[in-house]
């Protein structure tokens, strides 16, 4: 099923000549940045991303109060439980409060809900269960924003409660008024009375402004304090939050700690991945993944601990068992994602705007991946929804044009608990409701036609032959790349195709030798889907055109292509090539 897809040229206007000359950059640089929205004014900080230009974690609402809190706690030997999440930024976010406040002298445990058993967030059996075992404060991390019974719980028990959290905050249908749990403090920068300048940090990055305001009082130096970059980062890309602003500035730095660092599990979740490059794609698709698996189809406490050990062994063994989760939780999602489709495809599902899919036998850990599977596909919001223990949950993944939270929130009657972002939520409901769900959602919704055709935007229509060894090695300024700053396309029309191999165990790649207008010829990778490829040259140009391709024949096969340079490096030689990411 090939997609179609809309193709626009960014057109952003500045002097790029006096731009590369006043930087030393490639005015392919200077355009790129200016096409993400950077001012002239922050050019230098785009390119520098100091630390020393984030923001002071003292202008966070509550900060002071609860750092103040914190250091009265561990003075009085009063017991601490750190109550984190299960997924990376949970994880985290756990282990950089656990860690820092035990150096500063804190009596501090963790702990971190069953997603099975538990679900998202703190709960009232966690409470009860830390009260009952002596504990005083409770300190959450990426959860409990939206706790307003589980605080209220732990406030009459005579516990002292403390939010950190990023989420988005629940508002009163009638009023619009916030409504935010009453805990001794509350620290989230989405509050409206917060007037910190950054408001989009993931849940490790709100407990990092903690570590940051907390520990100089217990003799930490800047170096201590920044050694827990490195971590922030991998939550921060895993999270998907706009890598933009601090968020930039905290990838960028974290991967330089990373390359070098001296933590025993990351280092043995590299060797065991075979990763020895560490880039912003390996703490997405390789650490990150295996760090959720953990609390996807085991617990979440094997990732702190393998983030917490300082024995080698036992880094190992547990490095392992994160690989083995992973490699089962992508062989399961192969089978849901298989079956979610051929549900979709054979129903009506697929003329609906909002796809909502039930899948009761889905491992619930795993909706949220199968979503985000989905919604690349058909370029729509979708929920997965599958069978818990008395109820029914689901994850949720959206599109730009769609808040998925603040539309469930419109239906927040019929269901049991919901929460999150604008682009990815999570519920439960009546299995009963499942229907009425879709129907509400797909009936009220304000999607257009317009707004569930996916948009490419081009940088630089840039001719292959303006490549070379220099600008692509130039182009790391612009990393990190994800949200918000994406990684740079260019594009080239009327690319004559020349030769067309498969490769790979599967078949799956595909290398395409290809000349331009001006006779530049390099080859090209595609690792997009094959036969939606050959299919979409098939239905253009005929089965014959596409057979003298693969055969190295002359064709009549032209394409316009969105791609990405790269240098293929194979046997210490260099070659020039391009990642093709989009063809008409």
């Amino acid at each position: 099923m090939f997609s179609l897809k809309k193709w626009f040229l960014k057109n952003k206007k500045a002097d790029f000549s006096a731009i590369s000359m006043k930087y030393g950059i490639n005015e392919v640089i200077a355009r790129l940045i200016i096409n993400r929205g950077v001012s002239e004014d922050k050019i230098k900080e785009y390119i520098d991303v100091p630390l020393e230009s984030m923001h002071n974690p003292s202008l966070m609402k509550d900060m002071d109060k609860l750092v103040s809190i914190l250091k009265d706690k561990i003075t009085q030997n009063k017991r601490i439980l750190v109550v984190g999440d299960y997924d990376v930024d949970g994880i985290v976010s756990t282990y950089i409060l656990v860690n820092a406040l035990g150096k500063c002298g804190a009596l501090v445990e963790y702990e971190v809900p069953d997603r099975i058993k538990d679900g998202y967030g703190i709960n009232v059996s966690i409470i009860d269960e830390a009260y009952k075992n002596g504990f005083d404060t409770i300190l959450t991390c990426d959860n409990g924003i939206s706790a307003i019974e589980q605080v209220k719980h732990a406030k009459e028990l005579g516990m002292t409660m403390l939010i950190t959290d990023h989420h988005d905050i629940l508002k009163d249908e009638n009023t619009g008024d916030e409504i935010i749990p009453l805990a001794d403090a509350v620290v989230n920068p989405h509050q409206s009375q917060c007037g910190y300048p950054f408001k989009y940090l993931c849940g490790a990055g709100v407990a990092y402004k903690v570590i940051e305001a907390l520990t100089p009082s217990y003799g930490f130096t800047l170096e201590d304090i920044r050694s827990y970059i490195q971590f922030v980062a991998i939550a921060t890309v895993c999270d998907v939050v706009d890598l933009v602003d601090e968020n930039r500035i905290i990838v960028k730095n974290g991967l330089r700690h990373l390359k070098e660092t001296n933590n025993i599990g990351l280092r043995c979740l590299f060797d065991i991945n075979g990763l020895k490059d560490i880039s912003s794609y390996h703490l997405g698709f390789v650490v990150g993944p295996c760090l959720n698996a953990s609390g996807r189809l085991d617990t979440a406490k094997k990732a702190i601990k393998l983030l917490s050990t300082s024995n080698y062994e036992e880094a190992g063994v547990l490095a392992e068992e994160l690989k083995s989760l992973n490699d089962e939780r992508k062989s399961l999602t192969v089978k849901g994602l298989e079956e979610a489709i051929e549900i979709i495809e054979a129903s009506s599902l697929k003329d609906d705007k909002v796809l909502v899919v039930y899948l009761p036998w889905c491992h619930e850990s795993l909706a949220g991946i199968i979503a985000g599977r989905i919604k690349e596909k058909y370029y729509k919001p979708t929920i997965v929804l599958t069978d818990a223990e008395n109820c029914v949950k689901g994850s949720c993944r959206s599109i730009e044009a769609y808040n998925i939270f603040e539309e469930l929130q419109k239906c927040s009657d019929i269901l049991l608990k919901f929460g999150g972002h604008p682009m990815a939520a999570g519920l439960s409901l009546e299995k009963e409701n499942v229907d009425n769900l879709r129907k509400r959602l797909n009936t009220y919704t304000t999607l257009t036609d317009e707004d569930i055709i996916p948009k490419v935007s081009i940088d630089i229509a840039l001719p292959l032959g303006y490549l070379n060894e220099s600008l692509i090695n130039e182009l790391k300024i612009i990393e990190p790349c994800g949200k918000a700053n994406e990684k740079p396309i260019f594009a080239e029309k009327d690319v004559m195709v020349n030769r067309i191999r498969k490769l790979g165990k599967n078949q799956n790649v595909l290398k395409i030798n290809i000349t331009n207008q001006y006779n530049k010829t390099l080859d090209a990778m595609y690792f997009g889907d094959v036969d939606d490829f050959e299919d979409y040259i098939i239905n253009k140009y005929g089965s014959d055109e596409l057979d003298k391709a693969y055969r190295g024949m002359i064709n009549d096969i032209k394409l316009a292509l969105i791609y990405y340079p790269d240098i293929n490096e194979y046997n210490g030689i260099k070659t020039l090539q391009i990642n093709i990411k989009e063809y008409q």
